[in-house]
């Protein structure tokens, strides 16, 4: 008997983890996680467990979704995080449920369009979404490159100057947060982020605790910030010297005149100097801003693409 029911916060940890470390192992970003992680990850303001539910077959916790509301965004759109069924119990009726009850989910808290995700090259997923009524409407890329050699000399800026981020400042948290923000807001699916949210991410993220972030002054003015973080429990885990580039972004003034190519150069630098063999990134790859040359330019590929799927409700 499939039963589907929510997840309940301070009792259903170990559960949600389980069923999370079964139905993910399978990808190439995985890592594993441990209730410790998701305690902590309860912490990010953003958190909220009113989507979370679980699927049972027989009594056993076989599957996970998020139907998950931004309660700081102004459109009425929900997402669909975080699908996922142990694979032993695929092609049972269980993925199809959970997506079912998130949409409905959804639905009953006031949102209008729903947004799901699939890997391309998993007919499995596509094909759900598919057959429901979603529609691809947007394509994101999982890029890696080497830092055997890191390039120079292909157009960076050099005039810039670089200033460290300095743990502990409100000053630097503010402007890290700030540049974010605007260098974003044209962004697919931008909202601002909170202080606190950037505070926690650098501070309290359970899965980036070794971060290093540098901002790039023009005439002593901030125009742009890189980030690179270094997550050692996936490298045990794969056996790699991984790194990544956590983000970065220049202020729309001061695109085009080699800033960006500086600070990924940089960031490149910073994960290399930690003793890491290949970085990685997240890229959309409609980003307005043609990031993805960006990151072919300086030596990264496309390792998998991601879509993603959106359905009015």
């Amino acid at each position: 008997m499939l039963k589907i029911r929510r997840f309940v916060q301070g009792t259903d940890e170990a559960v949600w983890v389980s069923v999370w470390n079964g139905a993910f192992r399978e990808f190439e970003d995985f890592r594993s996680v441990t209730v410790e992680d998701m305690l902590q990850s309860e912490k990010n303001p953003t958190f909220d467990a009113t989507g979370m539910l679980i699927a049972e077959l027989d009594r056993k916790p076989v599957g996970i979704v998020n139907a998950y509301v931004d309660k700081m965004r102004e459109e009425k759109k929900g997402f669909i995080r975080v699908l996922g069924v142990v694979p032993e119990y695929r092609r049972r009726g269980a993925g199809r449920a959970l997506a079912e009850k998130a949409v409905e989910s959804l639905k009953e808290r006031g949102m209008q369009t729903v947004e799901s995700s699939g890997v391309m090259g998993k007919p499995e997923a596509i094909g759900l979404w598919e057959s429901m009524g979603f529609r691809s409407v947007r394509v994101f890329s999982l890029m890696r490159s080497s830092l055997e050699s890191i390039p120079s000399n292909i157009g960076e800026n050099k005039e810039v100057t670089l200033q460290t981020f300095r743990k502990g400042s409100m000053e630097d948290l503010k402007l890290l947060n700030w540049l974010s923000n605007e260098a974003f807001k044209e962004h697919y699916n931008y909202r601002p982020d909170s202080v606190e949210e950037t505070r926690y991410f650098l501070e309290q993220d359970p899965i980036f605790n070794e971060q290093e972030w540098l901002f790039t002054l023009l005439k002593n003015t901030p125009v742009g910030y890189v980030g690179a973080g270094v997550d050692k429990k996936f490298n045990e885990e794969k056996g790699t010297k991984a790194g990544w580039i956590l983000s970065i972004g220049v202020l729309k003034p001061n695109r085009l005149k080699g800033v960006g190519t500086r600070l990924m150069i940089e960031g490149m630098k910073l994960l290399k100097s930690r003793g890491m063999t290949e970085a990685l990134l997240g890229v959309d790859d409609q980003n307005p801003t043609k990031a993805i040359r960006l990151y072919e330019k300086v030596g990264f590929y496309a390792a998998r693409k991601d879509v993603a799927y959106l359905k009015a409700i």
